[in-house]
C-alpha cells in the first residue's frame, strides 16, 4: 500500500470554513485546532474534573466480556482506571457488516489519534468507540451496496422492524444472515481468500445475537490488538451509570433545548443552516417502551412531558424519578448524546465527521449550561482507495483522481464522446430533420387545402417520419459507443470505484469488497500506514 495526500474541499460549507480557519472559533466551539498547546490545554482542563472511572471501567470489562480476549483491550481498561488516563472517543451506528467505509474511516482515526496524542503528551491516552446502539432508524443500518445489472444497488437484510426499535435489539437469524452474507460476496467474485471468509463469517454469526453484537464483533477482530474499547450506548447496565446525568437532563431539559436554539439562531444569523432539526417544547429524550420495544421522543406540552405519539404523559417529577429508577426506560438524542458522552469520560478529543461537526457547533452553549468544555472536534481521516486497476485507467483516460472525487467522471465521458462522433454524420442528420420540417410543412399546408380532413392525419404522419430518423441515428450512436466501449467502460469504472451514485466511495461501499479481494490482513494493512491529521484528503492505493 501506498499513501499520498490530496487536497480536496469538504461537502459541507461549514465543516469547509472550519477546517479553514474562516469561523470566530469562540463563538462555535471552546477550542481552537490551530493552537500547537490545544492538547495539553484540554488535557489540564480534564485533570480538573471527575468521572466514574471505575464504574465505566468495569462496564467495559463486562460488556467486552465475550468477545475473544485480548492482552491489549485488557490493557486500556485497566488504564481507563488511572485519573491520569484520557481517551479519543468517536462513534457511529452499528452498520451491518460495519456499514459504509467512513467507520472503519473513524476507527482508525480514533486509534491513530489516540497513538499520537498519547506519544505528545507522554500521558495514556485510550481508543474508544461508542456504538450508537440505541439509533432507532434500521434503514440506515441494514443493507449494503453491491453492484447489479452495472450500477452500485442496495442489498437489504431481510427483517420487519413494525416500531422504532433500537438497533440494540434487532435480533439476527445467523442462518438468514449467512446467506445474505454469501449472496454478497459472490456479487465481489471468488478470490482465494473467500472460503476462509466464509467460514470466519459463521462462527462470528454463532456468537451474534443482535445488529449490534454483530458489529462489535467485526470491530474487535480487526481493532482489538490497539487496544481499543466499545461501548453500546443502549446497553442497560450502562444506563445505570447514566441515572444522574439523566436526572440533571430532565431538571434542565428546558434551558438544553433554550440554549440550543440560541445557538442555532446566532449560527443561522451567520449565514449557516443548522443541522438539528428541534423545535422550542423539546425534550432531547427518547423513552423507551421495553415491553414494545419501540422508543418515542419527549416533548413539553400544557406543562405535561408526552410522547410524540400522544400515547405518554409524565410531570416533570414523574419523568425524575424514571430517570433515577429507571434509567434504561431513557435514551439520548442527537443533543444529549454529546453531554454524556462528555459527562462518562474525560475526553481529550472527539473524532467527527463533516456533518457531525456542523451539528456539535450548534451545542456550545447547552456545554456552557453545564459548564463543561466541548472536547477539540477532529475531523475524521478522509480516505479513498484506490485499486491499481482504476489508477491505470485514470491514466489512460486522462483523468485527474481530483476532478474525480469532486464531480464524477460523467462530463469527461460525455465530452469524450462527443470527441468520437462522426461530425458529417451529425450534419447530416441536422440536415436531414430541417428539411423534413420544411417539405412536411409544405405537403400539409397543400394536401389541407385539398382536404381539411388530412390534417390530424398528416401530423401523426410527421411525428412518426421523425420518430423512425430518431431511430435510426440513435442506432447510429449506440454503434458508436459500442465501437468504443472499452474506454467506456473505463468511464464507468473509475465512476463505481470512487464516485458510485455520485456519492464519495466512503459513503456507498464496505470493507468486505477489500477484504474478500485483498485477504484478511487487509484492515491491518491500512493500520500499518502513517497517516497525519492535516486535513488533507488520504489516497491510498492498494
Amino acid at each position: 500500500m501506498e499513501m499520498k495526500d490530496l487536497e480536496l474541499p469538504s461537502l459541507n460549507r461549514f465543516a469547509s470554513d472550519y477546517l479553514q480557519g474562516l469561523l470566530e472559533v469562540e463563538d462555535y466551539f471552546h477550542y481552537d485546532l490551530s493552537s500547537k498547546d490545544m492538547y495539553h490545554n484540554r488535557y489540564k482542563e480534564l485533570m480538573n474534573r471527575t468521572f466514574l472511572r471505575q464504574e465505566v471501567a468495569d462496564y467495559i470489562e463486562n460488556y467486552m466480556a465475550r468477545l475473544p480476549k485480548s492482552e491489549a483491550v485488557m490493557n486500556s481498561i485497566s488504564d481507563l482506571r488511572k485519573e491520569e488516563s484520557v481517551v479519543v472517543i468517536g462513534g457511529q451506528q452499528a452498520g451491518l457488516l460495519t456499514g459504509p467505509l467512513y467507520t472503519i474511516h473513524k476507527v482508525i482515526s480514533i486509534i491513530k489519534l489516540a497513538k499520537e496524542q498519547e506519544e505528545v503528551l507522554k500521558k495514556r491516552v485510550i481508543p474508544v468507540f461508542w456504538i450508537a446502539g440505541e439509533d432507532h432508524d434500521v434503514a440506515e443500518v441494514n443493507h449494503v451496496y453491491v453492484m447489479k445489472e452495472g450500477k452500485p444497488t442496495k442489498k437489504t437484510y431481510p427483517s420487519y422492524q413494525p416500531f422504532k426499535t433500537m438497533v440494540s435489539d434487532i435480533e439476527l437469524d445467523a442462518q438468514v444472515m449467512q446467506q445474505w452474507f454469501e449472496e454478497i460476496i459472490e456479487t465481489y467474485g471468488e478470490t482465494n481468500y473467500t472460503s476462509a471468509l466464509l467460514a470466519n463469517m459463521k462462527t462470528i454469526l454463532c456468537r451474534s445475537q443482535t445488529f449490534v453484537d454483530f458489529f462489535s464483533a467485526l470491530i474487535h477482530e480487526w481493532f482489538h490488538e490497539y487496544g481499543l474499547l466499545l461501548i453500546d450506548a443502549a446497553d442497560p447496565r450502562l444506563r445505570q451509570l447514566e441515572a444522574q446525568f439523566f436526572t440533571q437532563m430532565v431538571e434542565c431539559h428546558e434551558d438544553i433545548t433554550a440554549a440550543v436554539c440560541a445557538q442555532q439562531a446566532f449560527i443561522q444569523e451567520q449565514g449557516y443552516r443548522r443541522m438539528i432539526e428541534m423545535d422550542a417544547n423539546a425534550v432531547n429524550l427518547f423513552y423507551y417502551h421495553p415491553e414494545k420495544k419501540d422508543r418515542c421522543l419527549l416533548e413539553r406540552n400544557n406543562g405535561q412531558i408526552i410522547g410524540k405519539n400522544g400515547e405518554l404523559r409524565f410531570t416533570k417529577e414523574e419523568l425524575l424519578q424514571t430517570a433515577k429508577d429507571s434509567p434504561e426506560r431513557l435514551s439520548n438524542n442527537v443533543v444529549t448524546r454529546p453531554l454524556m458522552q462528555e459527562m462518562l469520560f474525560p475526553v481529550l478529543a472527539f473524532i467527527s465527521g463533516p456533518g457531525e461537526i456542523a451539528y456539535w457547533a450548534e451545542l456550545k452553549r447547552a456545554f456552557d449550561l453545564f459548564e463543561m468544555k466541548m472536547p477539540p472536534i477532529v475531523p475524521r481521516l478522509n480516505i479513498t482507495l484506490v485499486e491499481r486497476g482504476i489508477e491505470t485507467d485514470l491514466q489512460e483516460v486522462g483523468l485527474e483522481l481530483e476532478t474525480v472525487l469532486t464531480e464524477g467522471t460523467d462530463k469527461a465521458k460525455e465530452s469524450y464522446l462527443e470527441s468520437v462522433k462522426d461530425p458529417l454524420l451529425e450534419q447530416l442528420y441536422d440536415k436531414m430533420k430541417r428539411d423534413l420540417q420544411v417539405n412536411h410543412q409544405q405537403l400539409s399546408e397543400h394536401a389541407a387545402r385539398l382536404d381539411k380532413g388530412l390534417q390530424s392525419l398528416l401530423h401523426k404522419n410527421r411525428f412518426f417520419i421523425e420518430q423512425q430518423l430518431d431511430f435510426i441515428y440513435g442506432k447510429m450512436e449506440a454503434s458508436t459507443k459500442e465501437k468504443n466501449a472499452v474506454v467506456v467502460r473505463k468511464y464507468d469504472r473509475i465512476a463505481q470505484s470512487l464516485y458510485p451514485l455520485h456519492s464519495p466511495q466512503e459513503r456507498i461501499w464496505n470493507i468486505f469488497y477489500y477484504v474478500n479481494k485483498y485477504g484478511p490482513d487487509f484492515v491491518q494493512d491500512l493500520m500499518e500506514l502513517s497517516y497525519s491529521f492535516n486535513n488533507q484528503h488520504k489516497l491510498i492505493y492498494v
